[in-house]
């Protein structure tokens, strides 16, 4: 509801946070945007010899980070937990912030870049999976369509 009627997610966010309005929108653009831009490096780094997977990793996990800050901008850090702890996003939310635990393990502590590489992958499906809980109907979309193609 919050993302289909911006006055109601406007008033929910004027509540949830002493920031103004334009100030809210102009974090959550500059985060998701940072969060976007390392990703996107970091997939192009990917390709370096050697440091290519670490780069990636670091700047992959911190995109995902970045990105999932960024809505706190418009929600308020409070509330934003309280979502993400909800129990239809909660098993999704502990993967997501496992991954990106290991995947930082994997790349600095363990050296492995088999590892970083799975949970920089379990990452993305972990984050999409949490994104997808906030449309509605949309998980139940997704298992309907890899139901119908596993057949």
């Amino acid at each position: 509801m919050l993302f289909i009627n911006g006055a109601v997610l406007k008033q929910a966010a004027n509540q949830a946070s002493t920031l103004g309005w334009g100030t809210r929108m102009k974090g959550f653009i500059a985060c998701f945007v940072l969060g976007v831009l390392c990703s996107i490096l970091g997939t192009c780094l990917l390709w370096i010899p050697r440091v290519g997977l670490i780069l990636f990793a670091v700047l992959y996990t911190l995109g995902n980070v970045a990105s999932l800050c960024s809505t706190m901008f418009l929600m308020g850090p409070l509330n934003q937990l309280k979502r993400m702890c909800a129990k239809e996003r909660a098993l999704a939310t502990a993967i997501m912030l496992t991954c990106l635990v290991l995947t930082m393990c994997s790349a600095f502590w363990w050296k492995n870049n088999g590892l970083a590489l799975l949970f920089c992958i379990l990452q993305f499906l972990a984050f999409a999976w949490y994104g997808l809980s906030y449309i509605p109907f949309a998980r139940d979309a997704v298992i309907k369509a890899f139901s119908v193609c596993l057949k």
